[in-house]
């Protein structure tokens, strides 16, 4: 039986955000769609939110993603740019919730480990191996693109544990949900 998944990957910010789709057949991963939304001349925040919410509902719209996937804020230069991200990042998760799209969240070192095997890679190392691994041929100029699309293709190479489908983080988140199966 084939089965079909699609994947929306985002990477939120409040300048520029990027966004990767990819569809799996045939546990074979391929790019749909790669891109971004350039928030820069907006100049109020809430319209900036605004925008990412309505560009995000538009992605789900059209590609109707069976999962979502994007990478979890972190803290950069001040308290202040990592409220910002994780008010980005709220709005695309509303967007999700919206159109009830399941959310899956990673750490910035955990989607770059998953893509290079190493979770300090730069920008330009997640794209090239992007661009190997998808056979992409013309990357784009901003990178938060295939850091949209770096997010989707984590997901994908997550493992898919247990037989009901549940997921675990750790040996002890699994002992926690299983306690029965220790002896």
């Amino acid at each position: 039986m084939n089965t079909e998944t699609i994947i929306l990957g985002i990477d939120p910010g409040t300048t520029i955000m990027g966004y990767g789709l990819i569809k799996i057949l045939n546990k074979q991963p391929e790019v749909i769609a790669l891109g971004i939304l350039d928030l820069k001349k907006i100049t109020g925040h809430y319209l900036k939110l605004q925008k990412i919410f309505s560009r995000t509902l538009q992605l789900i719209d059209e590609y109707h993603p069976d999962e979502l996937s994007i990478e979890a804020p972190f803290y950069g230069k001040n308290v202040q740019s990592m409220l910002k991200l994780g008010r980005a990042q709220g709005v695309v998760m509303a967007a999700a919730l919206y159109r009830s799209i399941p959310i899956f969240e990673y750490a910035p070192r955990k989607i770059k480990m998953s893509i290079t095997g190493s979770g300090s890679a730069s920008k330009e190392q997640v794209a090239f191996l992007l661009s190997k691994i998808l056979n992409i041929t013309d990357l784009p100029k901003k990178l938060d693109a295939t850091d949209g699309l770096a997010a989707a293709l984590c997901h994908y190479y997550q493992p898919k544990n247990s037989q009901n489908g549940e997921k675990y983080n750790s040996w002890k988140d699994f002992i926690g949900k299983n306690p029965s199966r220790i002896k």
